[in-house]
């Protein structure tokens, strides 16, 4: 942990770094590649929508029945004509999801399943649900997911600028896909608590980007005034100085939901919180990632557009090269002026010589002259 802190240390002083910016091509490139893989998921195999959305009946048992899953889903699609889902719940019992079925058919599926399954009609709970609550429920997630996106724009427009409105709503949008890609490609059902782990990883990738554009803004106070570092190089600095931070913060959220996923869904059989779950742990992985490989390199390219700052580049590069054209020829200088002082000093020491020779033998010749 003191090795970690103190290259977070380092990162932040900008003694480490690495170029996020000037690879940025290349995050491009796989995000683009996941983006078109999971619209390509979303467009073959579709969304498993539940049965809120749907319409439908839910069967719950308190007891565990004596067949497998797999044989209650066959005795309920048998029971019912059309498709079924069984989850095994935590006390044993069985959750028998139907679509389309309405109250005149409930109460037969109710009876045949009890004795397909051998359980009492009594112990077995039926519970209806019309499709016009699930389409209320995705209107309203509609609605809220549209406000929400609105409201990120005008602020990320007030407290930074436009360009980081931008390039935080294509990562918003980025991790949005990616996740609902992920549904269509694993297969699990999208309920309302799927909705509710959306709408709750914009805030946690929201979180990330602005972070790290906080730091940007920091960083490009004054940037016009020097010749020291271009836009590019600032931004990738912003990055690498809250590298630590935001590794440190999505490590801390992914592991709650990944107890949540892996543990409370696969082991303890409730699914509602793999519902809730993977949106979540897919999501706060994507964000994690947009605010990172997506959000400042996309700043960086529209700001970088700028006169100014297409100047100030100039600027930068034609310094930094009078500096490596002078180094270069100091350097060349550097042997012809210790020869050149070699020789200048053994021809001092000539000239020393000779004068002193020459003044002996004129301090003799005085001498005898005297």
């Amino acid at each position: 942990m003191s090795r970690l802190g103190s290259i977070g240390a380092r990162l932040y002083r900008g003694e480490l770094g690495y170029d996020f910016i000037g690879k940025r091509k290349i995050w491009y490139g796989i995000s683009i590649l996941i983006t078109i893989t999971a619209i390509l998921g979303l467009a073959v195999g579709g969304l498993n929508m539940g049965i809120e959305f749907k319409g439908g009946a839910v069967f719950t048992t308190d007891t565990k029945a004596k067949i497998s899953t797999s044989q209650a889903q066959e005795a309920a699609v048998s029971a019912s004509g059309h498709e079924a889902i069984v989850q095994e719940l935590g006390n044993g019992g069985l959750r028998i999801q139907i679509t389309e079925v309405d109250t005149a058919k409930a109460d037969g599926i109710k009876n045949q399943l009890s004795d397909d399954l051998g359980i009492p009609a009594s112990k077995i709970n039926a519970d209806l649900v019309g499709p016009s609550w699930g389409e209320q429920i995705a209107n309203k997630a509609w609605t809220g997911l549209g406000i929400f996106m609105v409201l990120v724009v005008v602020y990320l427009a007030i407290a930074f600028e436009w360009r980081m409105a931008v390039a935080a709503l294509v990562a918003l949008i980025h991790d949005i896909t990616i996740t609902v890609g992920v549904y269509a490609l694993v297969g699990f059902e999208v309920t309302p608590g799927t909705v509710i782990g959306l709408l709750t990883i914009l805030g946690y990738s929201l979180y990330d980007t602005v972070v790290v554009f906080d730091s940007l803004k920091e960083g490009q106070k004054g940037i016009t005034k020097q010749t020291r570092f271009t836009y590019s190089e600032i931004a990738n600095k912003s990055i690498n100085s809250t590298l630590v931070r935001s590794i440190n913060t999505t490590v801390v959220a992914l592991l709650p939901v990944a107890g949540l996923l892996f543990i409370g869904g696969g082991v303890l059989g409730a699914g509602m919180l793999n519902d809730i779950s993977l949106s979540l742990f897919v999501g706060l992985a994507a964000g994690a990632y947009s605010s990172i490989f997506i959000a400042t390199p996309l700043v960086t390219d529209l700001k970088e557009r700028e006169p100014q700052m297409k100047a100030l580049t100039k600027r930068v590069l034609a310094k930094r090269a009078a500096a490596a054209a002078k180094g270069e020829s100091e350097e060349n200088d550097e042997p012809q002026d210790t020869v050149t002082a070699g020789a200048g000093a053994g021809s001092s020491a000539s000239v020393i010589g000779q004068r002193r020779e020459t003044g002996g033998s004129t301090g003799r010749g005085q001498g005898k002259h005297r």
